[in-house]
């Protein structure tokens, strides 16, 4: 079937025709990865234990005892989304995920910009980060074996290592990412035993979900960390051509990544919550956010405990950054092959049948940042990181938000799918809507920045996703057949 086109730019209404007869290194490597792979994937994109140990005890003390409630509220709207996500997998074939739906839904200029914004969203995610593993890395060597090294000696490492791997192919990152994944998982699961074990601080109950704990204005203030803790899970949808039985192994991915990281979140948050005693935990997470995780594991399971979370926590933001390479090559790729990125990044390698260019570019990218921010002598964790990431986490939610909405118009104009399908969507969409406009509202809690700067942050997400709009009418005038293979399937 052929996209219907309108010369006021009309939705796209069915899949794009199938592009020019692909040369072999124009492929990705076929059924690399089953439903457990992908999800190792996009979990370990979203670093459980670096969320836990580094971001969960600011949340505490600024939403509360309550704060569990959050990770499982930011749960249940990302699986309404995961509905009408899935079912546009299952219907359209597309591989670009929000890219492509946003394009077969409304249009290929609002597709444009959206594929456009996803590349430059997961980069700064992705590339922020290096600031908190350099840091990380820094200090644990210290610690370890008295050496201080700069920061950026470790980020450059990393990025060698995680360029390297990508480049092997997808089916190797997948294997790394699955030890490292079981490890930092395995770790908290201990913590959470150990406190259970032991009863807690004033023995275990329920309190942090009770309509007083939930009622604490400052639940509303987390949600940007909420649902920046899952980060990535939509990004699925990017290794169908990778996958193996796609239409079953991707929605299966999805939902069990959501389930798993919303109900773990709860429940490790929950835990130490028990551990330090509702009288205490808020105060003691401001106190002391960096180390509270480590209190609680030396108090209820032991020093040697620690340690090893020590270490873990090095593995999972280099087994996140890891997953992000990944995903980002992948949009990249697609693209390309869709004239919205230079040619030369639509080339897989030809042995490893990898994104390779495409993952060279986005290494040297990384490589440039972080050089920049080194030479200017800026803080790794206040600059680099938080700065650096915020414009991706508004980014990703704003594509979830314009994803839903995209869905829904698919599903109502084609009416095949059963009406719980187009009712989750509509849900989704106003939920997402809410939760961007309070992190918006809210920003400062996650650049700790100057109304100036975080005003900045914010505009460049709109100022992207218009530039990739310009860049689809500008095809559409000049290269029209670049303009039709906008949200194309392969």
């Amino acid at each position: 079937m052929q996209r219907r086109t309108h010369p006021q730019e009309a939705p796209v209404l069915d899949p794009a025709p199938p592009r020019p007869a692909q040369a072999p290194e124009d492929h990705l490597k076929a059924g690399a990865l089953g439903a457990t792979g992908i999800t190792a994937m996009v979990v370990a994109a979203a670093a459980p234990l670096t969320v836990m140990a580094g971001i969960a005890p600011l949340a505490i003390s600024i939403g509360g005892i309550g704060a569990p409630a959050g990770y499982l509220a930011a749960a249940v709207v990302l699986a309404l989304f995961a509905v009408g996500f899935t079912t546009m997998t299952r219907l359209t074939g597309g591989a670009g995920a929000f890219y492509s739906y946003i394009t077969l839904g409304l249009g290929r200029s609002a597709g444009a910009g959206a594929g456009l914004l996803a590349v430059v969203s997961y980069n700064t995610l992705q590339i922020g980060v290096y600031g908190l593993l350099g840091t990380q890395f820094q200090a644990a060597f210290v610690r370890l074996a008295g050496v201080d090294l700069p920061w950026w000696l470790y980020a450059v490492a990393a990025i060698a290592v995680v360029w390297a791997l990508g480049r092997r192919g997808i089916d190797v990152g997948a294997k790394v990412l699955g030890v490292l994944l079981a490890a930092e998982t395995a770790i908290l699961a201990v913590l959470v035993v150990g406190v259970v074990a032991h009863g807690g601080h004033d023995g275990l109950h329920l309190s942090t979900f009770s309509p007083s704990a939930l009622a604490n204005p400052g639940l509303l203030g987390i949600l940007g960390f909420c649902f920046a803790a899952f980060a990535g899970f939509e990004s699925t949808a990017l290794y169908r051509r990778e996958a193996r039985e796609p239409d079953r192994s991707i929605p299966r991915a999805t939902y069990a990544a959501v389930a798993f990281l919303g109900l773990f979140y709860a429940l490790v948050v929950w835990a130490v919550v028990q551990a330090v005693g509702d009288a205490g935990v808020v105060a003691a997470a401001g106190a002391d956010p960096v180390g509270l995780f480590f209190t609680v594991m030396d108090t209820y399971v032991g020093a040697w405990a620690s340690h090893v979370m020590d270490v873990l926590v090095l593995t999972s933001v280099l087994a996140s950054q890891i997953a992000f390479h990944n995903a980002i090559n992948r949009y990249s790729f697609t693209l390309a092959q869709d004239g919205l990125l230079p040619a030369a990044m639509a080339h897989a390698h030809p042995r490893f049948a990898s994104p390779a260019r495409a993952g060279a570019a986005q290494s040297v990218l990384a490589l440039v940042v972080v050089a920049g921010f080194a030479l200017a002598g800026a803080d790794p964790y206040r600059q680099l990181v938080l700065l650096v990431n915020t414009p991706g986490a508004i980014g990703v939610l704003l594509l979830q938000a314009i994803t839903a909405v995209a869905v829904v118009v698919y599903l109502h104009r084609h009416g095949t799918v059963r009406p719980g399908v187009l009712w989750a969507s509509v849900g989704a969409t106003v939920l997402l809507t809410v939760a961007l406009g309070v992190l918006v509202r809210h920003v400062a809690l996650l650049t700790a920045a100057p109304t100036s700067t975080n005003v900045v942050l914010v505009a460049v997400v709109p100022a992207v996703f218009a530039v990739g709009v310009l860049l689809a009418r500008v095809l559409r005038r000049r290269r029209p057949d670049l303009y039709a293979r906008i949200g194309g399937n392969p």
